[in-house]
């Protein structure tokens, strides 16, 4: 019998947030990916410039993006486990490097960027998983994951699969929770009454677990609901999918 055919190979892009504040999402991401018959690998990489270009700083975010982009060369694949990095990588290069020597370098980079579970579900084909979970969760999704990338259902679909989970949906799951990156830091008020509005929703569906697709998001209403002295605790949606149960939630370790 001759070799299996090679799988395809991945960059993972870690994201800042996953790196320094909950490496465990990295580590659930490769673990999926692999399961999926995946090689992956992850490259030396800085910020992807997100920051620097929500708050103006195009050449700081320019910087960022050039060095993104030589990080990724050769890859098959670069897949992202947040909505919000994934689509500074998808949409915003394409403005951030337009003119630029890099310019046609960041389109290809931008067609071979997916958020992961976009990735698993829409270009891999997986219909599910082999994780088991008892609980209820609830799904917020993230305004990047959504508005810019169409993530909605991939996730829901994947949870689906999951052996003991039962998902409840909370009103108005497409609402923003009021992180906004720098958002909250500028506007913390209005900030707060979103993030409250978020945690009263989340209460009234009943769950005892609260995903979600960004690490931001989840920091900002695991937040809240802590202060709150909610018994709901948070994860990001491929933990669960990973079956990774061995971490504390988010807010909690």
């Amino acid at each position: 019998m001759g070799e299996a055919e090679a799988g395809p190979r991945v960059a993972l892009l870690v994201t800042c947030l996953v790196d320094m504040i909950r490496p465990s999402i990295g580590w659930a991401t490769v673990k999926l990916l692999e399961e999926a018959g995946c090689t992956v690998e992850v490259p030396p990489q800085t910020c992807c410039g997100q920051p620097n270009y929500n708050s103006g700083d195009r050449k700081g975010a320019l910087k960022l993006a050039r060095g993104m982009i030589r990080a990724m060369e050769g890859y098959d694949y670069v897949v992202v486990p947040s909505g919000s990095c994934a689509a500074t990588v998808i949409k915003d290069y394409l403005q951030i490097c337009a003119g630029e020597p890099e310019e046609e370098a960041a389109k290809a980079l931008a067609g071979r960027t997916h958020e992961i579970v976009s990735f698993l579900a829409d270009v891999l084909g997986v219909e599910g998983v082999g994780a088991t979970w008892q609980g209820t969760a609830t799904y917020h999704d993230s305004c990047s994951g959504l508005r810019s990338l169409g993530v909605k259902q991939q996730p829901r679909k994947l949870l689906g699969s999951v052996e003991g989970l039962t998902l409840s949906e909370m009103a108005d799951c497409e609402v923003c929770c009021g992180f906004g990156g720098t958002f909250c830091v500028k506007y913390p008020d209005i900030s707060n009454k979103m993030v409250s509005n978020k945690a009263a929703n989340i209460g009234g569906s009943g769950a005892d677990l609260l995903l979600a697709g960004d690490l931001g998001c989840l920091m900002n209403m695991a937040g809240k609901l802590s202060r709150e002295g909610s018994p709901v605790h948070a994860r990001h949606v491929v933990e669960v999918l990973a079956g990774d149960d061995d971490t504390p939630a988010i807010g909690e370790g």
